[in-house]
């Protein structure tokens, strides 16, 4: 039997079509739309929103819509730069989450609200 007949009957059976994966259908158009989409629904969170916590979450929401969009455009270009930028995004999220809970804990105590529009007077 040929190598190539074994490799193409092993990878039908692990889920993979005459060669090509199962999700093969799915272009970089797909994952770029998908991207858009959470990163709109993001931005109108953090635009329409006055609690913090939301509007903390909706920027969440847009850097993981960033990340897609990263790891979309290095698997089309079949290079790693994206996955390498998006650990650094993560990294940034991950910070910006915990300044985010510390200044949401302070800003609490002290007006005993959530509520951003209650802090537009800040002077720094």
């Amino acid at each position: 039997m040929n190598p190539m007949d074994l490799a193409v009957s092993s990878a039908e059976g692990a889920g993979m079509l005459g060669g090509m994966p199962a999700f093969a259908g799915a272009t970089l158009m797909h994952y770029l739309v998908v991207s858009a989409a959470m990163f709109v629904i993001g931005l109108i969170g953090f635009l329409t929103r006055r609690n913090l916590i939301v509007m903390f979450l909706c920027t969440e929401l847009m850097f993981q819509a960033a990340g897609i969009a990263l790891i979309a455009f290095g698997r089309f270009h079949m290079n790693h730069s994206g996955e390498s930028f998006v650990i650094f995004v993560l990294t940034v999220a991950a910070a910006e989450a915990a300044l985010a809970l510390a200044l949401v804990v302070l800003l609490f105590r002290r007006k005993e609200t959530l509520d951003g529009t209650a802090w537009k007077e800040l002077k720094g």
